[in-house]
């Protein structure tokens, strides 16, 4: 009997899933999980669910599993990121020789894949961290893959994750796989929590749209139906504004429970996470690379989770908002376009910037114009967007912010009208756009000559001796104030954390 090519422990729906589309393409695969039924009642589905079921082969046991494989063995798993990985791991390594292969396709965090990669490197054993993209139906029908490790973990996967990803088309129609190789050590990872990041920043530009649209609060009579919320998704999805999450925000809109209403009204305000916005968010701090429309979108989550304390502040606090600005509803659902667009560029500014700051700072040569091609198909941000970054890091793979790319300077210019008046009617009507208003002021932000940091400097040396570099002076030199003529001329030395 012949023995399996590769091997997937984790047969969850992502798992099931994507052992489905290896077997569809070729792969013959050995399948494990914990529970033994879960195992029998995949295989059995599986039967059906799958074009070639025949290459699919369950064990029941994990030494049987990890025998069946051929060697060097290539071992996918699909289990909670976490203590989970580290358990899993820790029971396979009594059974895995030399020169084999373990690769993490959950979301784990970089630094934990890296830790992995080197405990197992000390037993001669191969690791890979593996960012996966798509959700179900992507894992079923093809993902976008990003995958991380060394050279032998590439010669290992490479073609077997290409096999499987999704197949995009370019404009020219040159077809290209959502699968290429990130990086050494965490790349893979790292680079699947920033897309994650981005995520968030869309998924919120895209609710506060929502909000605007059908809010009770909004002026001149322009509150939306769902149904001509759905349109305006729609109609939007022929544009620049094109992607996947927003196809999926105008069929949810449209979808009607058994009752014949509409659903997504009776779902609870209160969204949950599970943790890569975050991480985003606080590598952001130690790469010192801002990600205000990521971080925008972590806070927005938690305030919603604070669901009794809003009911509560709702009856306490009067509502103050402003009926101003009057427009036909054209203007509005015009300017919000342009705010969402010019939001999302910002979202995909900060966690491209963010990625080329980690790229430096942990010498993995990342490609930013291969991640953009590879997030245009079988990816939870695909968009129309990804196709003017790519050119734009295509034309300058040394290009320090997707702003200075004249595609998008221009852009963005552009739409900054539209973008500032719809920022301006919310805060009038009082109603949250935490994501479109933080980019909006980043925008002005990056492109200000100056800020009031001056003042920050000067305070900080004023109560903590912590110097300030001069304007008609050279950078680098710094200087101490005797602020109340009490301090002396001792300062702190000058450091950023």
């Amino acid at each position: 009997m012949s023995k399996n090519n590769i091997g997937l422990i984790g047969l969850a729906v992502m798992g099931q899933n994507l052992a489905m589309n290896l077997a569809d393409h070729g792969h013959k695969t050995a399948v494990f999980n914990r529970s033994g039924e879960k195992t029998q009642t995949f295989i059995d589905n599986s039967k059906t669910a799958c074009k070639k079921p025949e290459n699919l082969d369950a064990y029941f046991d994990l030494t049987s599993f990890v025998k069946s494989i051929e060697s060097p063995r290539r071992i996918l798993l699909m289990v909670k990121a976490g203590s989970v990985v580290d358990s899993v791991i820790e029971s396979l390594i009594p059974l895995l020789d030399k020169g084999d292969l373990i690769a993490d396709l959950g979301n784990s965090f970089f630094h934990d894949t890296e830790k992995r990669e080197e405990l197992l490197k000390e037993k001669e054993i191969n690791f890979a961290g593996v960012g996966v993209s798509g959700g179900e139906e992507g894992a079923r029908l093809g993902p976008s893959i990003m995958p991380g490790g060394n050279d032998i973990a590439k010669k290992m996967l490479e073609d077997v994750f290409r096999s499987i990803s999704a197949e995009a088309i370019e404009p020219d129609g040159t077809k290209v796989r959502c699968s290429k190789w990130i990086g050494a050590g965490g790349a893979g990872h790292f680079v699947k929590m920033v897309h994650n990041g981005i995520e968030y920043g869309d998924m919120e530009i895209i609710s506060e749209a929502y909000h605007l649209m059908t809010s009770d609060k909004t002026a001149d009579s322009f509150k939306l139906t769902n149904e001509q919320a759905a349109e305006a998704f729609t109609n939007w999805n022929n544009t620049e504004l094109s992607g996947f999450l927003n196809e999926i925000t105008a069929n949810i809109l449209k979808y009607k429970d058994n009752n014949g209403e509409i659903l997504v009204d009776k779902i609870l305000d209160a969204a949950g996470q599970k943790g890569t916005g975050k991480w985003t968010v606080e590598e952001s701090f130690n790469l010192v690379s801002p990600v205000t429309v990521i971080s925008q979108a972590v806070y927005a989550r938690g305030l919603s989770s604070l669901k009794d304390l809003r009911i509560i502040a709702s009856e306490k606090l009067p509502d103050s908002s402003i009926k101003g600005l009057s427009s036909t509803e054209n203007e509005i659902l015009a300017d919000l376009a342009d705010a969402m667009l010019a939001s999302r560029i910002i979202s995909y500014t900060q966690g491209f910037s963010l990625i080329i700051s980690a790229s430096k700072q942990f010498g993995w040569n990342l490609d930013a114009a291969a991640l953009a091609e590879i997030w245009q198909g079988g990816c939870i941000i695909k968009s129309a967007l990804l196709t003017p970054i790519k050119e734009a890091f295509a034309k300058n793979p040394k290009l320090e912010s997707i702003l200075f790319d004249k595609y998008f300077s221009e852009k963005i210019t552009a739409l900054a009208p539209g973008w500032r008046r719809t920022a301006a009617r919310a805060a009038l009507w009082g109603i949250p756009l935490p994501g479109i208003s933080a980019a909006l002021s980043f925008y002005d932000g990056f492109r200000a000559e100056r800020l009031p940091a001056n003042m920050i400097q000067a305070q900080r040396d004023y109560f903590g001796g912590h110097m300030y570099e001069r304007t008609d002076k050279p950078r680098g030199q710094w200087f101490h104030t005797n602020w109340t003529g009490r301090g002396g001329k001792t300062a702190s030395t000058a450091y950023n954390a």
